[in-house]
This record gives C-alpha cells, structure tokens and sequence, in this order.
C-alpha cells in the first residue's frame, strides 16, 4: 500500500507552492531589443503584416493578443504592447519591441536594455495567466541553454 501512494506526498508538497509561482508569474525581467526598418511590411507570426510604427512585440511563448506592460529598468519609462510576432532569436533576449515601442521606453540609442515585463492582459481566464508566464520563462530559459 505505501508503494502505491508514494508519488502522492511529493505531489502535494508542489501544489502548495503554485498558487505563489504563479502569482509572481506575471512579472519577469529580461533584455529588450528592438526590430524596424528591415522587417517593416513583412508579414509576422501571427498573420499579420509589422508595423514599426505600431506599438507590437515579438516573444517566443507568449500567445498572440497578448498585451504585455515592458517597462526600461535604466530609466523607468513603460509602454504598453501586444504581441504578434515570434522572437527574439537572438540568446539572451527576452522580448523584440518595435521601433515606436523602443522609441516609448527610450532604448533606440543602444539598441538593448533590460526591461521588466508584466502581463496585462492575455485574452485568457485570468486565473491562467500566471501559469502562461511560468511556462514561458521556463521556456526561454531552456532556449537560452541550446
């Protein structure tokens, strides 16, 4: 009979730290980079054609509609954004802004900048949302590992 039962003690010890993962799901830090001039007129993951001049972002788990508050952690300044594309594909980063949305957090100089992101909304239950984010840091940090 223990046999039998043993997995189950393990599995209760994790759900009782879900409800606190998942709460502070919903904010992540990363590193922006920004996409423009090359890439405008051309049509992105999600169907769409970019628009450098929208305020979009491109992010390798999010689900598209996604709107997500990206905040330049040098200088505190927060745009607002919704995601419609698939990136960034460069190690490291974390979230591929447009060109309007990088002008908005002040990063167009560099080029980069570490950000935080916070999901405002996901067009799905909100109860799911921070489950979404777990999953998507788990996700970029294991692209980031190959």
């Amino acid at each position: 009979m223990i046999r039998q039962n043993i997995w189950l003690t393990p599995a209760l010890a994790l759900l009782a730290f879900l409800p606190t993962a998942t709460l502070q799901a919903n904010v992540t830090d990363g590193v922006a980079s920004y996409y423009g001039d090359r890439f405008d007129g051309r049509r992105t993951a999600s169907g769409v054609r970019f628009d450098m001049n929208a305020l979009t972002a491109a992010h390798r788990t999010l689900e598209f509609g996604t709107r997500v508050t990206v905040t330049n952690k040098a200088n505190g300044r927060s745009v607002d954004v919704v995601i419609n594309d698939r990136g960034p594909f460069s190690r490291g980063r974390t979230i591929d802004l447009s060109k309007a949305a990088a002008r908005e957090i002040g990063m167009l100089g560099r080029g980069v900048a570490p950000v935080r992101l916070e999901i405002v909304d996901s067009g799905r239950p909100s109860w799911s949302t921070g489950e979404t984010v777990a999953i998507a840091e788990a996700q970029r940090v294991l692209m980031d590992l190959f």
